[in-house]
């Protein structure tokens, strides 16, 4: 890897960064890389998701607990945060779905949120940017929206003609997608925790999986090594209080097992202006060395 190279990740919500791709920034941070994480939204429509956090100063203080919670995971992780500003649009549920709210994320025009994102790209100037693919991971509108405004600054940064007043124009060289719930990934952990007389989370998960939708395993093109910080990835999955219970599936599998099975998380390549040989185990594979401007 070369030196000092720079990450930029682009997230929906807070806590979204821990819970994909975070062992991969922390190895890169340790490495002496650079890494950013971006978040969209602030989180403020978010449901308290650990019953130990089911207070009313918590749900009064949603927003501003949100933010310190970001903090704490950013600092954890060594990475340097940036808020886009927007707000969260939560997600709607019911039939017929109601509208979502007015003004929020999902409904800003996508010239207007890329053009915070193009700022922050030509700010960090990021060698590489990690986004969601075009289902958004899963089908919230803030990931749908996170992909669109991430694809769109990718496209925008570099082209001195588009927001002449966010910064000197900067071409990140790379584009990825992060895969972290694959079927196949799912299922090697439910095999090896019943393996070892482990009670598996996962059996009505996988009873409940929809196999007409396809599997993201198929898109993988890059697997990191970061086993070695996925206590790192933890610790800040548990600074997100509000959002993770420690008692949750999220900790179900050890460790151990989690490294023996599954060591590595997941991209797909999606844009590189670089020549890469695939699979790659780097995210910087093809980027050159005497890249550090």
């Amino acid at each position: 890897m070369a030196d000092k190279l720079r990450l930029m990740a682009v997230h929906a919500h807070p806590d979204d960064e821990s819970s994909k791709g975070a062992a991969t920034m922390a190895k890169y941070v340790a490495a002496g890389h650079e890494v950013m994480v971006v978040t969209c939204t602030g989180g403020e429509r978010g449901d308290i998701l650990n019953p130990a956090m089911e207070r009313p100063d918590v749900k009064e203080n949603m927003s501003e607990i949100r933010k310190a919670e970001m903090a704490k995971a950013a600092e954890i992780l060594g990475v340097q945060h940036r808020w886009l500003g927007f707000v969260d649009s939560g997600l709607p549920e019911g039939d017929p779905k109601p509208p979502l709210p007015e003004g929020c994320f999902a409904l800003v025009p996508l010239e207007e949120s890329a053009a915070k994102l193009v700022e922050v790209v030509r700010e960090f100037r990021p060698h590489v940017i990690i986004t969601y693919d075009e289902n958004g991971g899963y089908p919230h509108p803030d990931h749908i929206r996170t992909h669109e405004v991430s694809v769109a600054a990718f496209d925008a940064a570099g082209d001195p003609d588009r927001y002449p007043d966010a910064g000197e124009p900067w071409t990140p060289l790379k584009l990825y997608y992060s895969h972290g719930f694959s079927k196949k990934r799912i299922l090697a952990m439910h095999e090896a925790l019943l393996a070892r007389d482990i009670e598996s989370p996962y059996t009505e998960w996988l009873e409940k999986w929809d196999d007409d939708r396809p599997d993201n395993a198929d898109r993988v093109t890059t697997r990191i090594e970061c086993a070695d910080f996925f206590e790192t990835r933890d610790a800040a999955l548990l600074a997100h209080a509000t959002q993770i219970d420690p008692n949750s599936r999220w900790f179900a599998v050890p460790l151990d097992v989690q490294r023996e099975v599954w060591p590595f998380e997941e991209y797909e390549l999606a844009r590189s202006l670089v020549d890469t040989t695939l699979p790659e185990d780097d995210l910087f594979s093809g980027i050159s060395e005497k890249v550090t401007a």
